[in-house]
């Protein structure tokens, strides 16, 4: 029987990512990467060789390593539902990056000037978005979780990809959130909702926060919704030093995922080194 990509086959691996419980995001992803190889396929069949020298055509375009990985990650899933384990491929190696680059975090600095343009352009909903991703580590596909009865409990669970966690709200944020939540007239639900009612999405936020980019001063490439959950990371491991309570706290399963998250930049790396003082 030839393995071919049909949309059959698509629709019933999108049925297995939902049984598994899977994220929207995790599944729309999962799905736009086999598609994207079914397309590079043009209708041959899928065999060793032809996914292996998919993986080549990856690198060979310029893909980061993450991303080779990540898109291998979804076709090696589809593999293994579809019992063809003999199509698997190993992901591309990746040294563990010792520090970042600056291009790509949000300091602390850049983040309050973000909050603070916001509430110059009287986007009060933006600036305590901003806030509450920052304040709280949370993704932004969890805010959904912060709700009225959440704000007034001074506390909010967080429930996704099959796992439950409690994310607390410090006081201050809770008193900000009340305070809106008042002027707004919210009476229940998530408390960061469309004109509709609806709560806000990943898209609406980001363009938002892009719109913000030119006034405050920041890069744009830096300005995006995860980046905020990262600067929390940072700031709460150079007060506590605890890679395991983080990793609770941002309800990741893996400390190797948490510790992405904590690398310091180029110019704090450098400082470090400076401080050896290893050279006569």
């Amino acid at each position: 029987m030839e393995r071919k990509i049909t949309n059959l086959v698509l629709e019933r691996f999108r049925e297995y990512l939902l049984e598994e419980e899977k994220s929207k995001n995790t599944v729309e992803k999962y799905l736009r990467d086999v598609s994207g190889f079914a397309s590079w396929l043009c209708g041959a069949e899928v065999t060793k060789e032809t996914v292996v020298a998919f993986k080549q055509r990856l690198v060979e375009d310029g893909y980061a390593v993450r991303s080779v990985n990540s898109i291998l990650a979804s076709l090696n899933s589809l593999f293994a539902f579809l019992g063809w384990h003999d199509c698997r491929v190993k992901a591309l190696k990746l040294q563990k990056q010792v520090f970042c680059p600056e291009e790509k975090e949000l300091t602390k600095a850049e983040y309050e000037r973000l909050c603070r343009t916001a509430q110059k352009k009287h986007n009060e909903r933006l600036n305590l978005i901003l806030q509450t991703l920052c304040g709280t580590g949370i993704r932004v596909s969890e805010l959904q979780f912060i709700t009225v009865e959440a704000v007034k409990k001074g506390e909010a669970t967080v429930t996704l990809k099959g796992k439950t966690r409690t994310v607390f709200l410090v006081k201050s944020l809770q008193k900000k959130l009340l305070r809106y939540i008042s002027e707004q007239k919210i009476q229940s639900g998530a408390v960061f909702v469309t004109r509709t009612g609806k709560p806000m999405s990943r898209t609406n936020i980001w363009r938002e926060m892009k719109a913000l980019c030119k006034e405050a001063n920041v890069n744009p490439d830096k300005v995006f919704p995860h980046n905020l959950r990262h600067l929390f990371a940072r700031v709460f491991y150079g007060i506590e030093k605890d890679i395991a309570k983080l990793a609770d706290i941002l309800g990741h399963s893996s400390i190797d995922t948490t510790r992405i998250y904590i690398v310091s930049t180029g110019t704090e790396h450098r400082r470090r080194m400076e401080r050896m003082r290893l050279i006569l």
